[in-house]
């Protein structure tokens, strides 16, 4: 069972799009969120990408959210991320291809969790400029629960050099 500590904890989204009106559906995804009774408290800036596949797709834009207080359970949470997605038309008929809208959880508190359901936190958060640079906007000194590094110094230390930059419409 989960503690009540992690009631009050702090979890991280990750929003992206490169289909359609993209900083549209990252501001459909967040109303989603908030609809779910997911309570957003902070957003980063939109960063535009390179997409990291090996599919050839247009940019895409990407945020990151916190959310908390109160948190649904992670499992309740996935949940609602994955019915945001699907109303919002994602289909995942290809792999790392291109999409309206996606959203991922990166984080929740320092949950750990490895079923076919949820993977917490994140596994390739700390190999992604798309995530980590709007994450260590609002969250710098974030520490990852297993890796025992703050977001800034995984972005420091980061391999992906991936185009990352704040989106100017």
């Amino acid at each position: 069972m989960f503690s009540h500590r992690n009631h009050h904890a702090k979890a991280y989204v990750a929003l992206g799009s490169n289909l359609g009106d993209r900083a549209g559906n990252l501001l459909l995804g967040l109303r989603g969120m908030m609809e779910a009774a997911i309570c957003v408290c902070r957003v980063s800036s939109i960063y535009e990408t390179q997409p990291v596949s090996q599919v050839e797709q247009p940019p895409f834009l990407n945020m990151v959210a916190e959310v908390g207080n109160p948190l649904p359970t992670p499992e309740q949470m996935m949940a609602r991320l994955l019915r945001i997605e699907f109303l919002l038309g994602r289909t995942r008929e290809l792999k790392d291809g291109p999409r309206t809208i996606d959203l991922d959880l990166l984080l929740y508190g320092d949950v750990e969790s490895h079923t076919e359901f949820l993977m917490l936190p994140h596994p390739r958060l700390h190999e992604r400029r798309f995530v980590l640079e709007p994450l260590a906007e609002i969250a710098p000194q974030l520490m990852h629960p297993t890796l025992k590094c703050t977001t800034t110094e995984l972005l420091a230390s980061l391999q992906d050099d991936s185009a990352v930059k704040r989106w100017a419409p």
